[in-house]
């Protein structure tokens, strides 16, 4: 199977069952997306396929052939951090950060869609993400600070 990833053609040997999460971490060697739950209700292993965000852990690989996958690691321009990236550093937006990359790439999806109208907006949209450390309030100013709302 080959899978387009951070915009590199990645050759992997997965069985159909594998999921997204599995090839990237434990396949193509991608660990900055984490497996909290392993059933799609914390938000940790979010990454975007085609633009659209969607819980890796509950995503095939196979569903992902032919189509752009992005993860954190391929969020920055070699040293030139993501704004989302650079505002979760300005606003502390992260405690013990193994949280972190999940709501990273859910926060950019958030802005490209549309969503950062306003915090509530922001707490629902983002309400996928969970962080046992609650460090929601610096997350939705980073959010904000992104989205050039600040």
């Amino acid at each position: 199977m080959v899978l387009q990833v951070n915009g590199q053609r990645v050759s992997l040997s997965l069985e159909p069952r594998t999921s997204l999460l599995d090839a990237l971490r434990e396949y193509a060697g991608l660990t900055g997306t984490k497996k909290g739950c392993d059933r799609g209700s914390c938000g940790a292993c979010t990454v975007h396929i085609d633009g659209r965000r969607v819980v890796s852990c509950l995503t095939l690989a196979a569903r992902a052939q032919g189509k752009a996958v992005t993860t954190i690691e391929g969020l920055a321009s070699g040293d030139d951090l993501h704004p989302m990236q650079a505002a979760f550093l300005h606003h502390d937006a992260y405690q013990c950060g193994y949280c972190t990359p999940g709501q990273i790439m859910s926060a950019v999806a958030l802005v490209q869609e549309g969503h950062a109208g306003s915090d509530a907006e922001i707490r629902e949209n983002m309400s996928g993400n969970i962080c046992r450390c609650g460090a929601y309030a610096n997350i939705v100013g980073a959010i904000r600070d992104a989205a050039g709302r600040a």
